[in-house]
């Protein structure tokens, strides 16, 4: 009966592990998804920005 209580419970406590670290490996996935849209955000204003300054010292030049 010990035998099969302890078995019980290693599987049970292998069964919480796995859910846990599945769970885990989820979020790190997203967090890692939403810092890489975060960093393409900025580099696109960084784009847009030096755009938009190279326009307007063009426009400099000219006038």
């Amino acid at each position: 009966m010990v035998k099969v209580t302890t078995y019980f419970a290693m599987s049970f406590g292998a069964f919480i592990f796995w859910q846990s670290m599945d769970k885990l490996h989820v979020w790190i996935a997203l967090h890692q998804d939403e810092k890489q849209e975060r960093m393409e955000r900025e580099m696109e204003i960084k784009r847009v920005r030096q755009e938009l300054l190279q326009q307007a010292k063009q426009k400099d030049s000219l006038a």
